[in-house]
């Protein structure tokens, strides 16, 4: 990670503690949940299925740039979630309030990457389970543009392996119609869905230093996924095509997508 690297060699590397939403997530979490609940509508399945306390990891399909909202105002308890750090670094107005309204939401900010940037995710995700709390991630690493589940990466598995978390399943439907790619605005005129399945002990696979328990435990989550939001399996991770041959070999070659 050339940039980041170079500047982390020539001064102090900064804090990767992550800070949880705390009172203004609270605030906006009584406000923003029955409004968007009057607005939208959603209907919800399963919230049973969430833990009331302790560290839990919900993971979710992601269709639509609002799956990060909706999955907070359906769950029965506050739900974290990382963002890209611009959001939260913008300056004047539209900044103050872009940065108020992701706080608000219950994101937290982090440089989004490969390598070290993945890495240092990663640790904040499990730094947030540490205290407790619920995290929300998204297995197949980026939004689906066709509608289809993609195949997971291992990143959720390892934290769920690492820590000891539960892993929550949950199938968004009908996001990217409310807000499809590119939209400015999120449609008032569609319905979602929001189902949590019944939590999941990876514990079984293995220990997380295994590749292959990372594995078995990513495939059962997102079975379970899969169950509950009822998507056609692309069968492949969800990765932009190779643009060069050196590219196409990293890609065919195996190697393990967190």
């Amino acid at each position: 990670m050339s940039s980041a690297q170079s500047v982390g060699s020539e001064h102090e590397p900064e804090s990767h503690t992550p800070r949880h939403a705390g009172f203004k997530y609270a605030v906006g979490r009584m406000v923003a949940t029955p409004l968007a609940r009057i607005v939208y509508r959603p209907h919800i399945e399963g919230r049973e299925n969430v833990p009331k306390r302790g560290a839990v990891i919900l993971a979710s399909n992601h269709l639509s740039f609002i799956d990060s909202m909706a999955i907070p105002v359906a769950a029965p308890r506050p739900v974290h979630f990382l963002a890209k750090s611009s959001y939260f670094e913008g300056t004047g107005v539209k900044g103050a309030l872009s940065r108020e309204f992701f706080t608000s939401v219950g994101a937290i900010p982090v440089r989004r990457g490969a390598g070290q940037a993945a890495l240092d995710a990663l640790d904040q995700q499990r730094q947030l389970l540490d205290q407790g709390l619920a995290v929300a991630l998204y297995p197949e690493g980026t939004r689906s543009t066709d509608g289809r589940l993609y195949k997971g990466r291992t990143g959720v598995a390892f934290l769920a392996l690492q820590t000891g978390a539960p892993v929550v399943p949950v199938g968004l439907i009908g996001t990217d119609r409310v807000m499809p790619v590119g939209a400015k605005m999120p449609s008032v005129k569609e319905r979602i869905t929001v189902r949590f399945g019944e939590p999941i002990d990876v514990s079984k696979h293995g220990p997380a230093t295994s590749g292959k328990a990372r594995r078995l435990a990513t495939d059962e989550i997102m079975a379970a996924i899969h169950a509950l939001s009822e998507q056609e399996l692309a069968g492949v991770y969800n990765e932009p095509p190779a643009q060069n041959p050196i590219d196409k070999i990293k890609q065919a070659l195996p190697h393990e997508r967190r």
